[in-house]
């Protein structure tokens, strides 16, 4: 997607180190700030602190679990912290999960399932999380797996 005038916030240092490399002029990389994750994510109250003054107009979210009752969690205390404040900040949000994160269930919440504007996942998700998603996320998008995927 080619969009002029750019601007990413995250808090992932490998995503920022993508864009930069791999980036335009007219592209602007902002980084949260925050403490460091063994995942590479920028978390804590810094990062907290420093997305509640911003707005955002479309969250891309990657999660690690998903579960009917806790929607999209997080082992990571801080990281949950950190993505409520993404969530809070943008007007639209979009979760990216394959089907091995149905079932899954992180200690922390971030957000229920029905936040989610858009859930992106394989075609691998069973029929009854297919069910439960559709019924309460904005618009599911099923794509095809990967070869070698689980």
């Amino acid at each position: 997607m080619d969009v002029p005038g750019l601007t990413v916030v995250t808090n992932s240092l490998p995503v920022a180190e993508i864009l930069h490399v791999g980036g335009r002029p007219d592209q602007t990389v902002v980084l949260t700030g925050g403490v460091r994750t063994p995942s590479d994510a920028l978390v804590g109250p810094l990062a907290v602190a420093a997305i509640a003054a911003l707005h955002l107009d479309l969250l891309f979210l990657g999660v690690h679990g998903i579960s009917e009752r806790a929607g999209f969690t997080t082992p990571n205390l801080m990281e949950a912290d950190t993505n409520r404040a993404l969530v809070a900040a943008a007007d639209r949000l979009v979760v990216l999960a394959d089907h091995t994160k149905w079932g899954t269930v992180g200690i922390s919440s971030i957000v229920g399932l029905d936040a989610a504007d858009v859930l992106v996942t394989d075609d691998r998700l069973v029929p009854e999380a297919r069910r439960v998603l559709q019924d309460r996320v904005g618009e599911l998008v099923t794509v095809p797996a990967t070869e070698g995927a689980e």
